[in-house]
């Protein structure tokens, strides 16, 4: 299985499988309950940002979500109930079987899923990949047969500065790590770009630094460029 970046997402041409990471709908929600107010754009930009990909690839015989959906650890909130079942039914539409992978935020997922007559996983093995959202490590991505594990979670991203400003942009991460390839996705997620991964040290998910200094670095911009080395970065 080969794949292909296209905007925030992974694309298999070959067999037509999209994959995507990290849409936390109903963030804006639990800031407005800690008295945090943002504008209530995130759906529509998030729409906005998934049609833009079906426009360059069309629609696709597999969508697979990986892992934090909804952003509510413990409750659904009003948000979720109604903007959740609205990207599901967006993802039928646009896939003939959508597979959703549990995230560490989606432990209510569940009643949402279940009106819409879907299940969640915790991990997916397809051909000779392992999807899985990357809060945790299962055994079965492990197994001889598995040479790549895709994964998000962690929302990567890279600060990029000169002389007179500093920003902050989504990447994907791609490496070797115990002799399977790593792809590491950006979040979906609209409003924040993510964590600077230079700044993880042991602390990235289960994978060492020693490792993760050599994977490859590709930064979302207008397209996706590849940055080289994330140890050439520092």
């Amino acid at each position: 299985m080969n794949y292909k970046f296209v905007n925030r997402a992974l694309y298999f041409p070959e067999e037509k499988v999209l994959v995507i990471a990290d849409l936390h709908i109903g963030y804006e929600e639990a800031l407005r309950n800690q008295g945090i107010m943002l504008p209530a754009s995130q759906f529509r930009d998030t729409l906005e940002g998934l049609k833009r990909v079906f426009e360059k690839i069309g629609k696709v015989k597999e969508l697979i979500v990986l892992g934090d959906l909804k952003h509510e650890f413990g409750v659904i909130s009003e948000q979720e109930w109604g903007e959740v079942g609205k990207v599901l039914d967006y993802f039928k539409e646009n896939s003939e079987k959508v597979v959703v992978i549990r995230g560490n935020h989606d432990s209510m997922l569940e009643p949402i899923l279940k009106r819409k007559g879907m299940a969640i996983l915790d991990y997916y093995v397809k051909e000779d990949c392992c999807f899985i959202h990357g809060h945790k490590l299962y055994s079965e991505c492990l197994d001889k047969k598995i040479k790549k594990v895709i994964l998000g979670h962690r929302h990567p991203a890279v600060i990029i500065s000169d002389e007179y400003k500093t920003e902050k942009y989504k990447c994907f991460l791609v490496g070797k790590w115990k002799k399977k390839e790593i792809v590491i996705l950006p979040s979906f997620f609209p409003f924040v770009e993510g964590h600077d991964v230079l700044s993880f040290g042991d602390n990235f998910l289960f994978i060492e630094e020693k490792y993760l200094k050599k994977f490859d670095v590709y930064v979302v911009g207008d397209e996706v460029y590849k940055f080289g080395k994330l140890g050439g970065l520092i």
